[in-house]
């Protein structure tokens, strides 16, 4: 069994902390690991279990590959979308690499920004499923609703259980999309519906299969997105102009909805797909006074809220139901039945080209990272942060010099024809238009402060010679 570890959302619902170059499944929103490797670890234990599959998108690729490395996860599969076409593609790829050894495994969809708080349930409805999914059957897992929840789509078990089926799973009787507050209520009050988690059992041909019967375009889109794939480093890089092809499809539009073949386990395990601000609060610890908080935070007649500092401290008093959350670059504060509009004004900031919908001002890189802690007219300041042994590319900047101090560690430096070790308390300038680059040779991470001065400070501005990423 292969776990395929879709990760390729946006989040943008959860703005100022999820943006798009570092979206909620990176963030470590419940604890101190990110909501992908919550996922990655949420399957250990399994039976069977083979080295993961994540598909995500290019630009988080670098991201991807540290926080399995930090899980010290060997020989994953990091397949890179060109661009998103939702879940049926991702799925056709991931079945066809899946088989590319003569195999036939079983694939179990997982999305990297969900949260599950009862594991062993989880793992009891994934064994569960397990005979299904072998006899050929494409297992969805259906969640029990703990709410008459609009945001979520529903399936309907169906009435009359079916004898061959494996203890435990039912047929569905048909999927609905996110319903009207009215149609919730009653699909609750049935108890014959629920949430559809997006979550999947199957067998990689099966898949194939009922995809080809539904969906040919589709698969064979993947098939030409795989085969014309070029290998990046440890990243699978998809054939752009192939994937592209294929029509921009969900696996429930695609085939769940139309297969005689789709069955359903029930799952009840405190599942939350972590979509706003108060799906966060409510899968939470809180304080006495239902409050869920993270980092520097006091409260004072505080009820029912949620509050996260990242850099300061954060002080609230006499709010009820609101949402304040604090970034270094940006406060968000809102009630929690307005958190609809948080897209509105992701909206407005892309109109208005602003960088804080993209970029924190912590910006991860694959050699380290930057955080730019100020600004002006003609200058920036950052503290750069390189991992031992990694490089930043060789580099030049037609409209910037830049001057670098030591702060710890040792800099191997290339500044024009000339290359030398900088190492704590030193320093040195890089004038406009000369090649540079700049190196941790050491064994501890490399901090230094660099000063940009010139006419035109963006990270546009730069043209690489050589950079051991594959990064243009």
């Amino acid at each position: 069994m292969i776990p395929v570890i879709l990760s390729g959302g946006s989040g943008t619902r959860l703005w100022p902390l999820s943006r798009a170059k570092k979206p909620k499944q990176f963030l470590p929103l419940l604890n101190d690991k990110s909501m992908l490797q919550n996922t990655l670890l949420r399957v250990k234990g399994l039976a069977g279990l083979g080295a993961p599959l994540i598909i995500c998108n290019e630009d988080h690729r670098f991201m991807v590959a540290e926080q399995l490395r930090e899980l010290a996860i060997t020989n994953p599969a990091i397949v890179l979308e060109p661009e998103g076409r939702n879940t049926a593609p991702a799925i056709a790829v991931a079945a066809l690499k899946a088989m590319q050894q003569g195999d036939d495994p079983l694939l179990l969809i997982l999305a990297a920004d969900h949260a599950i708080k009862d594991v062993p349930a989880f793992h009891q409805a994934v064994e569960l499923a397990i005979p299904a999914a072998n006899q050929g059957k494409l297992v969805t897992f259906g969640i029990v609703p703990t709410s008459a929840h609009t945001g979520y789509g529903y399936i309907r078990r169906a009435g009359v259980m079916d004898a061959a089926l494996p203890a435990g799973v039912s047929g569905v009787a048909q999927f609905y999309e996110k319903p009207d507050a009215t149609t919730a209520r009653q699909f609750v009050d049935s108890g014959e519906y629920y949430w559809n988690s997006g979550m999947f059992l199957f067998k990689a041909s099966r898949l194939l299969a009922e995809l080809q019967q539904f969906a040919p375009d589709i698969v064979t889109a993947a098939e030409q997105a795989l085969a014309k794939a070029s290998i990046d480093m440890d990243f699978i890089r998809l054939d752009k102009a192939a994937f592209s092809a294929s029509p921009s499809d969900s696996i429930d539009y695609a085939l769940m909805e139309k297969s005689a073949n789709a069955v359903m386990v029930p799952l009840d395990a405190g599942w939350s797909d972590v979509g706003s601000w108060d799906a966060l609060w409510q899968v939470m610890a809180k304080d006495e006074q239902g409050n869920a908080c993270r980092g520097d935070v006091l409260l004072e007649q505080c009820h029912n809220s949620y509050v996260y500092a990242e850099q300061r401290l954060v002080t609230a008093i006499g709010l009820d139901d609101v949402v304040v959350v604090e970034t270094k670059d940006a406060v968000l504060v809102a009630h929690k039945s307005q958190l609809q509009g948080v897209k509105n004004i992701v909206a407005k900031l892309q109109s208005y080209g602003r960088t804080e919908v993209d970029l924190h001002r912590e910006v991860f890189r694959p050699w380290g990272k930057y955080d730019s802690v100020d600004s002006g007219g003609r200058y920036q300041v950052k503290h750069i942060t390189v991992k031992p042994g990694a490089k930043l590319s060789v580099q030049m900047h037609h409209h910037r010099a830049e001057h670098w101090v030591v702060v710890s560690g040792s800099a191997l430096v290339r500044n024009g024809d000339k290359e030398f070790l900088v190492t704590e308390n030193e320093s040195t300038f890089i004038p406009v238009g000369t090649i540079h680059s700049l190196e941790n040779p050491g064994k501890i991470p490399l901090e230094l402060i660099e000063v940009q001065s010139g006419s035109y400070l963006g990270e546009d501005d730069i043209i690489r010679f050589e950079d051991k990423y594959g990064r243009n």
